[in-house]
């Protein structure tokens, strides 16, 4: 790991990549129309009433609850929704969600300026958006001596044992039955199999913007987690080290495996 008092002309080079990056990502995803799908100024009520369906089936509560329609119980109908469509969004969301223990105990966070929970409840429903700018601004110089950070209650939530156990444990479960869901969720509503679905999100893919934005979510994710994670090492306990060292290369596993082997004594403490 390079360390902050020999790497200022490749930080420096760093910040000016992410940034360079934040503006494609937000221009070709958002306001270009060379992309597939609707850019943002053109978008269809279609492609509105899609999104909101998958946010009403968030990590797949309203269906799961619907199951139990059999034994009495029915709260609220979820939205017909592709499958597919459901794994995606759910197993983007259960990334995100993992990336909160992280960036609450990064030890460049107290670089942000602003409120790190609404940075994070933002970054959960517009991902890349907010995160590639975070990782510019977490390398910029700051003046010393400085305040120390002040964690809030939902960062001392996240981070402590039980916390952030809890969030590896949920981005878990939501991860794996992400892959099961595209597999054979809804497996009575006419999907059809495993080739029937892939052949369907592929062409969803080169036509619908938000799938095709999600994708380009996972890429981030699977640069930014190993970068973060080898950033902050000293925050896990020592006998997890070597194996979080090892496997925050593998994408979103290796964040489960950070979240769940925190160091609640260290958890708060920037730089």
């Amino acid at each position: 790991m390079v360390t902050e008092e020999t790497d200022g002309p490749l930080k420096s080079v760093k910040q000016v990549a992410l940034w360079a990056m934040a503006g494609v990502y937000t221009s070709y995803l958002f306001l270009l129309p060379y992309a597939p799908g609707d850019p943002v100024w053109a978008i269809s009520p279609a492609t509105i009433t899609g999104v909101l369906d998958l946010s009403f089936n968030f990590f797949y509560v309203l269906p799961l609850l619907n199951l139990c329609t059999a034994v009495g119980f029915h709260l609220l109908e979820a939205a017909a929704v592709h499958p597919t469509d459901e794994a995606l969004f759910n197993f983007v969301l259960g990334w995100a969600l993992l990336f909160a223990p992280l960036i609450f105990t990064d030890r460049k966070r107290d670089r942000f300026p602003g409120s790190l929970d609404v940075f994070w409840l933002a970054s959960m429903f517009l991902t890349n958006t907010f995160l590639i700018p975070y990782m510019a601004i977490r390398l910029r110089k700051i003046p010393e001596p400085q305040k120390p950070m002040e964690s809030t209650g939902l960062q001392r939530a996240f981070t402590g044992e039980k916390g952030s156990r809890w969030v590896a444990a949920t981005g878990a479960a939501v991860g794996l039955l992400s892959i099961v869901w595209f597999a054979i969720g809804r497996s009575g509503e006419g999907y059809g199999d495993l080739a029937d679905r892939w052949s369907y999100w592929v062409d969803t893919l080169s036509k619908d913007r938000p799938t095709y934005a999600f994708i380009w979510d996972l890429c981030c994710y699977t640069v930014f987690q190993p970068w973060l994670v080898g950033d902050n090492l000293e925050n896990v306990r020592a006998d997890k080290k070597d194996l979080v060292k090892k496997l925050r290369f593998v994408p979103y596993v290796g964040l489960i495996v950070y979240c769940w082997s925190l160091e609640t004594s260290k958890a708060v403490k920037p730089e």
